[in-house]
């Protein structure tokens, strides 16, 4: 068992910060204009809520097991079964442009949740802590997973080597 873990990037620290911030202000906002109505306490449990949903999925290491690949995240795990996994590879942070959310997060501590890349007209999963050093995972059942990992190079061979062990089993 291996294990990798998430190192936030600079740039994700500060789209976190303004996300903060935005939703602070909005809050004040809310506050200020509806004080005491129902408006300003739906929006600031929204406000909370999101905030708490989101935190729920923030990535926190990539685990190697001798049967899975397991994204852990805050309070999810994604487990993809080493036997199911087709092709690894790593990919530069140009392809990565076609990549929209769909029900995700892009910033706040992280970029996380389902994508549509519009170059292939697909449904992709991301686990990303920063906007670089990505990699392709994608499974026998076609399923695509990108997740970021500062330890790229050795991450790639040691996934491909522990995938090819397992379907050899």
């Amino acid at each position: 068992m291996s294990s990798y873990k998430y190192k936030t990037g600079r740039n994700t620290w500060y789209w976190t910060a303004v996300y903060i911030a935005v939703f602070i202000l909005l809050l004040i906002l809310m506050m200020h204009l509806y004080e005491g109505g129902y408006m300003s306490a739906w929006f600031a449990s929204f406000i909370i809520a999101l905030f708490a949903l989101m935190s729920m999925s923030i990535p926190r290491r990539l685990v190697i097991t001798e049967e899975s690949l397991q994204i852990r995240c805050i309070l999810d795990i994604t487990e993809i079964p080493l036997h199911d996994i087709a092709s690894v590879r790593a990919v530069s942070k140009r392809e990565m442009r076609w990549k929209m959310p769909i029900f995700g997060c892009c910033g706040f501590f992280g970029f996380y949740g389902h994508f549509v890349d519009l170059k292939n007209m697909r449904h992709i999963e991301i686990y990303a802590t920063e906007w670089r050093n990505f990699i392709e995972i994608t499974t026998i059942y076609e399923e695509t997973y990108y997740v970021s990992c500062r330890s790229r190079r050795a991450f790639v061979e040691e996934l491909r080597r522990s995938a090819a062990a397992a379907r050899i089993k």
